[in-house]
């Protein structure tokens, strides 16, 4: 990783924080929160998130910058995609300054969360004392009837602090941040203070856009599509010109993602457009094509090329 020493002066604060958690907890939601920018994609579809997704957030003031890894949701790996899915969660605990517990509130402390805690806590090897933090996330929907939960999150072995947020409103999520920022290390900043994410272009856009289509297709094709951005370019007008590849596994997917006369297609692009022209600050024009690929999910050298490692 590249330091800027000329963006931070002494005293600054830096470090990576793992989230980790159920399925659908919104941990994505979570990042974009803290962050202040969509930086990782989330639905309420289950296991949105594939790749450990970087936001970067940077407070100048303070002189804090917290490097947010929004892992992938643990689960027991059951094909390629699982299995690299839950080898990146390991991987990238291991290299955190802090791994951050994220709990679903509405569904209170379940075997699940008690899973991943003690996965947690194994991370804390020799001297290497992992600082455990457990949100508690969607209090916005709870009030009073939170704090049964708190309490729950709070007896979770490991668990050194609890705090109760909506990665939705974004009620607690400064003081969850402003307390991260406190926890990581005495470091220059990792990133220029710019930044919000780490993530190529290429890959930001794929996920705006897959994104889109986990919305609109909701549990007919949950995890069977992928996107590949194929082309960016920006004309001498202004104009942006993205093209991508929506893949998914049969022809039956193939259909519901097209919808009849393209509708499907024609309303995910219209989202994903929206999204994309935010990110890149101006005018776009996207095109969609959906393509079988076979089994990609049991491929070891399409998710190669995908970056999912």
């Amino acid at each position: 990783m590249t330091e800027h020493p000329d963006d931070a002066g002494s005293g600054t604060r830096s470090g990576f924080v793992g989230l980790a958690g159920r399925p659908n907890v919104g941990k994505s939601t979570l990042v974009n929160a803290i962050v202040g920018a969509k930086v990782a994609i989330s639905s309420v579809r289950p296991q949105t998130t594939r790749r450990a997704i970087r936001g970067v957030a940077t407070d100048l003031e303070a002189g804090t910058q917290l490097v947010l890894v929004d892992l992938p949701g643990v689960q027991r790996p059951r094909d390629e995609l699982t299995s690299r899915m839950q080898h990146k969660v390991e991987a990238e605990l291991a290299g955190a300054d802090v791994a951050l517990l994220v709990v679903n509130g509405e569904e209170g402390v379940g075997a699940g969360d008690r899973f991943i805690a003690s996965i947690l806590l194994r991370a804390r090897s020799g001297e290497r004392q992992l600082p455990i933090i457990c949100a508690v996330n969607k209090a916005d929907r709870l009030g009073r009837n939170i704090v049964p939960v708190l309490v729950e999150a709070a007896g979770l072995e490991g668990v050194d602090e609890v705090f109760p947020v909506s990665a939705l409103t974004g009620e607690g999520v400064p003081e969850l941040a402003s307390y991260l920022a406190s926890i990581v290390p005495e470091s220059p900043y990792m990133y220029p203070p710019e930044e919000r994410s780490d993530q190529p272009r290429e890959l930001l856009l794929a996920e705006l856009i897959r994104g889109q289509a986990l919305i609109r297709t909701r549990d007919e094709i949950p995890h069977s599509v992928e996107v590949r951005v194929t082309h960016i370019y920006q004309r001498d007008d202004g104009l942006w010109l993205v093209e991508a590849e929506l893949w998914v596994e049969t022809d039956s997917q193939k259909r519901i993602l097209i919808g009849k006369n393209g509708f499907k297609v024609g309303e995910i692009g219209t989202g994903a457009r929206k999204d994309i022209e935010q990110e890149l600050g101006g005018k776009v024009h996207l095109d969609l094509q959906v393509k079988v690929k076979r089994k990609w999910r049991r491929d070891e050298d399409m998710l190669d090329r995908l970056g999912i490692d």
